[in-house]
């Protein structure tokens, strides 16, 4: 089995920072692209940002300059370092990773649960 676990959301005021992280754990055989995802009360999930296993990375084009993403590939671990919050940066944020538990399986998504955040004076 696979679990993958975010960390790391919580209150913070605009302006402010926090870092999001995401373990992925159990049966893993290899980790291709991570994935962080949010979505706001009464809104559609959205892709935040992306990284690849070779450290190719992609933003969406509001965050680019204020989210970082980041991997460690032996912790099998991704990062989301968010600076300049703002309130519409509110939401729960969900971790996805595409991985294969053996060689001969095919590559499949696992999700979080989600950890929110809040953006609040």
């Amino acid at each position: 089995q696979v679990q993958v676990v975010e960390s790391g959301g919580g209150l913070v005021q605009p302006g402010g920072s926090l870092r999001l992280s995401c373990a992925a754990s159990g049966s893993i055989f290899s980790i291709n692209v991570m994935r962080w995802y949010r979505q706001a009360p009464g809104k559609e999930r959205e892709l935040v940002a992306s990284i690849a296993s070779d450290g190719t990375t992609n933003y969406a084009d509001s965050l680019k300059g204020r989210f970082t993403i980041s991997r460690d590939n032996a912790k099998n671990t991704v990062y989301l370092q968010m600076n300049s919050l703002k309130p519409e940066d509110m939401a729960v944020y969900y971790c996805n990773v595409v991985l294969r538990t053996t060689y001969r399986d095919p590559w499949r998504n696992y999700w979080g649960q989600g950890t929110q955040v809040t953006v609040s004076s």
